[in-house]
């Protein structure tokens, strides 16, 4: 099923496939003592791989893992392969981009008030932080305000504009936020305020009995948003803190300063594009890839102490880092606290307050960990033992659950059934919940079609946000969301894309090398995913301090020999293996360093 020609993408004693995906048959996954219904496919979109190969001297495999990410014009496979800082697009093409920044630009000529309202995710805490250390560095009196995310809730609300307005502010910017705040906005306009929207998430709609859809866009006195329908941006898929860098790009040359100058916030931008689990394509690859360049040599005191705490040099730092590591600690604050803490190491000014918050945040993300550890275990509970399990559209409450983990809780719960979830938690004025949705179900679409059930709601296809003004009201969302499903089986089981069905015996440290010109990975450009069946394991030992890692070396039907490892469950690997000594593996392949010897391995992902 296999026999392909990891060059040419030509099957042998495989069916050809005339779509875009070569179906394989349903494959079971050892996970966690589990069994694991999984499809597998691979990838089989068409181009001529030999002649992109000859052209971008890469190998041909290169040039199908780079069709199978969508790219395929020639000047956007030179962008994927090598492109850089010159190939950003111009933010002043981003519509409202220049009203913004004049007005921004006069209100610091005047010395005029400017408060920040940001967000407490780690998106919102980078765009405040670019924001304000950019509008200080040109002389601005600004100041910030990170809602509270229990007694605030998210983004503007009319307290935070009142309080605005008592202190004094003339001006408010939002940042990863605003463009759903349509009353707060229409309220600090009626104070005299003015306020500049920046933001990214989608625009409000309503959809009427004719068919039609309108959006409603806030009066603010400028909207930066690339998804606004009449924006000339070319990239759509930006996060909140790479709009904030693109308006302070424009608001730098407007003073008059270096155009480099900008690139001294570039990590941060790529901290919020990595942590707000934004596409990794297009503009947003490039701005991380170079704002992992700058982040390996940050000269940043609080990001310094915050990797040295998790026991990392900042040259080690890659993308996964930034999602796995430090970013839930970026995160914790926010959750637990106030995000401001987390602000606050951005801004620490000696390495000794730096180390403290770094340690702090770094306990605190311990605690959230094991409080998530709790929800999920109680809500996974909560499915299998009620007539949730049967849900196409899962609605699990958990009236004692602290709000902040609802939607990690969440997402772990879509994870282990493979099903749209919601969690629900009891909140001060009635229940709070968080989604998270699995390709075939836009959440937020759904959730607009039971607009009134909320009290308050947003999103976008694969997570959402939502209130309610009381319990009872969660059976009758439970009710309608399943109602309205148009979800079938085929929906519910795991998809395994393999880019390549490739041998072992084919891997080089040339081939790994001109994969490493991928990354970063992340969503969107994921990394990529080999398969080869009929392995032989000749053998398998278990080690790690959680005995969570096999180290085993396998060979194929021609006798060629392969170290491999698997990170996960080793016992129950293990078992397997003993019973199935031939196994079929999607894999990953890497060189590994051990004593100063270098030698080929495989990482293995999936197995059956």
């Amino acid at each position: 099923m296999f026999r392909q020609d990891p060059k040419t993408g030509k099957a042998g004693n495989c069916p050809q496939s005339t779509g875009a995906f070569l179906l394989l048959d349903f494959g079971r996954k050892k996970k966690e003592k589990e069994q694991k219904m999984e499809r597998w496919v691979v990838a089989a979109k068409r181009a001529d791989f030999q002649k992109i190969a000859e052209k971008f001297q890469i190998d041909p495999v290169i040039a199908r893992l780079i069709r199978n990410r969508d790219v395929t014009q020639e000047e956007q496979i030179r962008r994927y392969l090598y492109g850089g800082l010159e190939d950003l697009y111009d933010p002043m093409e981003m519509k409202d981009m220049e009203k913004a920044s004049r007005i921004l630009e006069e209100k610091i000529r005047e010395g005029k008030k400017i408060r920040i309202i940001g967000d407490y995710d780690i998106d919102g805490v980078m765009s405040t932080y670019i924001l304000l250390t950019g509008l200080r560095r040109l002389g601005a009196q600004v100041d910030i305000r990170i809602p509270d995310r229990i007694a605030d809730g998210y983004g503007l609300n009319e307290n935070l504009v009142r309080q605005a307005k008592e202190d004094g502010a003339d001006t408010i910017l939002t940042c990863d936020n605003g463009i759903a705040a349509l009353e707060q906005i229409h309220m600090a306009k009626e104070f005299g305020m003015t306020v500049v929207i920046t933001d990214h998430h989608e625009i409000p709609y309503e959809d009427l009995e004719d068919g039609s859809r309108v959006f409603h866009v806030p009066e603010a006195d400028a909207v930066v948003n690339p998804k606004q329908a009449d924006c000339g941006y070319p990239f759509k898929g930006l996060c909140g803190g790479a709009v904030a860098w693109k308006l302070m790009q424009v608001m730098l040359k407007r003073f008059g300063h270096r155009d480099d100058e900008i690139y001294e916030w570039l990590e941060f931008a790529a901290i919020a594009t990595v942590g707000d689990v934004m596409d990794l394509q297009g503009e947003n690859r490039l701005l991380v890839k170079e704002g992992l360049k700058r982040l390996h040599h940050t000269r940043n005191l609080g990001l310094q102490e915050l990797i040295r705490v998790q026991g990392l040099e900042p040259e080690q730092v890659t993308s996964y880092h930034i999602g796995f590591v430090i970013g839930p600690c970026l995160n914790a604050s926010g959750r637990l606290d106030t995000a401001e803490r987390s602000l606050a190491l951005l801004l620490a000014g000696d390495r000794e307050e730096a180390a403290r918050l770094a340690g702090d945040l770094k306990a605190m993300n311990e605690s959230r960990k094991e409080m998530t550890r709790q929800g999920e275990a109680q809500a996974v509970r909560l499915v299998e033992e009620s007539s949730l399990k049967n849900d196409r559209v899962l609605v699990v409450y958990l009236p004692e659950c602290h709000e902040s983990l609802a939607g990690i809780i969440a997402g772990r719960l879509r994870e282990h059934f493979h099903k749209p979830a919601f969690v629900l938690t009891r909140s001060e004025d009635g229940v709070k919940g968080s989604g998270r949705s699995i390709e075939a179900y836009s959440m937020y679409d759904e959730l607009c079609k039971c607009r009134e059930l909320f009290t308050k709601f947003g999103g976008h296809p694969m997570a959402a946000g939502l209130s309610m003004a009381g319990e009872e009201q969660v059976e009758v969302l439970r009710e309608k969301l399943n109602r309205l499903s148009t979800l079938t089986e085929e929906d519910f089981v795991e998809k395994v894309t393999i880019d390549v069905a490739m041998p072992v015996s084919y891997i080089s440290k040339r081939l790994i090398s001109q994969i490493q010109l991928l990354e970063p990975f992340g969503k969107g450009n994921t990394k990529p995913l080999f398969a080869q069946k009929d392995l032989r394991v000749l053998s398998c030992r278990i080690f790690g301090k959680n005995r969570n890692v096999a180290k085993l070396q396998v060979q194929d039907a021609g006798g060629y020999r392969m170290d491999a490892v698997y990170f996960g469950d080793a016992e129950g690997f293990a078992g397997y293996v003993e019973q199935h000594p031939l196994l079929s593996v999607t894999y990953y392949p890497t060189v590994n360093v051990w004593n100063g010897r270098e030698s080929l391995q495989i990482t293995i992902q999936n197995y059956r």
